[in-house]
């Protein structure tokens, strides 16, 4: 697994990363990283994207913003805003139902600004990110169907194949 690069804060998977990144993002420095799991399929998948992360900077945050935070247990995670509050900011994964929260403010370190997919940048800011994300969080309420319904498509296209 890959370290940090000093130079540009990019970040590899290494557990030992996790205090350089809240370090990098304390100092003003935006970091590289691959996300790990699943819970940011379908528009994040591991092992193919990686994610520019810039410092947490904003005074507030909006519904759909993609921010890393830290739980109060310790482990950091990069999810999307799905709903904010005068309790806090409720966070949901992009492939998940079930919502967290409420956080509070000082709990995010950073927040995303693109995707890295195969060598190309994505800006969250492009409208076709902001229109495909804002749809994948509004079909919240039945992501599991739908994700239930690619699965049986792709095996019964993958049987056919055969």
């Amino acid at each position: 697994m890959e370290r940090s690069d000093e130079r540009t804060g990019s970040m590899g998977t290494h557990t030992e990363v996790k205090l350089r990144v809240d370090e990098l993002l304390a100092e003003g420095k935006s970091v590289q990283i691959s996300p790990q799991g699943y819970s940011m399929y379908p528009l994040l998948v591991p092992g193919r994207d990686q994610v520019v992360i810039v410092p947490a900077t904003k005074e507030q945050y909006k519904r759909g913003d993609v921010v890393l935070y830290r739980r109060d247990g310790g482990i950091l995670v990069l999810h999307r805003i799905w709903k904010r509050k005068k309790d806090g900011y409720y966070m949901v994964g992009d492939n998940q139902k079930e919502i967290e929260g409420p956080l509070r403010r000082d709990q995010i370190l950073g927040e995303m600004v693109c995707v890295i997919r195969r060598g190309r940048r994505v800006e969250v800011r492009h409208p076709l990110y902001r229109l495909a994300s804002g749809v994948w969080l509004w079909l919240r309420p039945v992501r599991p169907f739908l994700s239930h319904l690619a699965a049986g498509a792709k095996r019964f296209v993958r049987g056919l194949v055969k």
